[in-house]
């Protein structure tokens, strides 16, 4: 909490995928799931797709991260939430460049930063951990809007959870209805990508469907899945360029794990009176 009941945020996106970051120094200033609501709603507050909350990381790690996603739910891992995250305690001098470990809830993550040339930009990359292959989905279990171009669709751990559908090009109608539906389809809700071939070798293009967001510009574990799919059904190989409407994002598959790169921007300082923010917060 800074002076007077101020409460100090930056904002974020790593290709238009963007996150309000909170530095939380002495673990005093947890957000409402309220709270956190009004804070990423796009008319009502400042606007995102996630809110992060980070602390000092203890023995093993350098930064500790808490996700929530625009709704307000908690999340287990983003991979552009976690660049923007680095970027933020790098600008604020809690750690250096290069080399930062974050504990989230789906593990330790590595994450190599470095700043750009261009004013708030910087770009990193994150080591993900393993893409974990779920089964195909069954017939019953495919969209039917989607029977007649689809070619393969299967569901993917990166440490949250994904259903990837590979097929034809799709339209807001789509992404709309499929979406919601495929992300309440499992426990736990799901992120639901939409994938499909562009012009050149190994280059995706996805729209995603972010569970507790709807529609994002971008998704870091999103592009990662549907990477680490098309890699097993014989698609692409093991570095593949993923195109979302907010930009692209390069990931590396190997026996590792898979690896996540692209830029971070900042857009802005934000400063929110903790007073007006737990009132609106509580409503009428």
């Amino acid at each position: 909490m800074g002076p007077a009941g101020e409460l100090h945020l930056s904002k974020h996106h790593g290709v238009g995928n963007d996150f309000l970051v909170l530095l939380d120094a002495d673990d005093r200033d947890p957000l409402s799931e309220a709270e956190v609501r009004l804070l990423c709603d796009r008319h009502r507050g400042v606007g995102a797709d996630g809110l992060l909350r980070v602390r000092p990381g203890g023995a093993q790690a350098d930064l500790s991260m808490e996700l929530r996603n625009a709704d307000g739910s908690a999340a287990e891992m983003s991979g552009n939430g976690i660049r923007c995250l680095v970027q933020a305690a790098v600008d604020a001098g809690w750690v250096s460049a290069w080399t930062v470990v974050v504990d989230t809830a789906a593990g330790l993550r590595t994450v190599l930063y470095r700043t750009g040339d261009a004013p708030g930009l910087g770009f990193a990359s994150v080591d993900m951990g393993r893409a974990i292959l779920g089964p195909e989905l069954s017939p019953a279990a495919r969209p039917p809007e989607l029977v007649s171009t689809l070619r393969a669709a299967r569901t993917v751990d990166m440490g949250n959870p994904h259903i990837v559908l590979f097929g034809a090009p799709v339209d807001d109608a789509i992404v709309s209805s499929v979406g919601p539906r495929l992300e309440h389809a499992v426990r736990d809700r799901a992120n639901v990508e939409f994938v499909w071939p562009t012009a050149g070798s190994d280059t995706l293009t996805m729209r995603v469907w972010e569970r507790g967001a709807g529609e994002t510009l971008a998704c870091g574990t999103g592009a990662c899945a549907v990477a680490a799919a098309a890699h097993d059904w014989g698609l692409v190989g093991p570095v593949v360029l993923v195109t979302s409407p907010g930009g692209t994002l390069q990931v590396d598959l190997d026996a590792d794990g898979v690896a996540l790169a692209g830029p971070t921007q900042k857009v802005a300082d934000v400063v929110i009176d903790a007073g007006v923010l737990a009132q609106l917060a509580a409503g009428p």
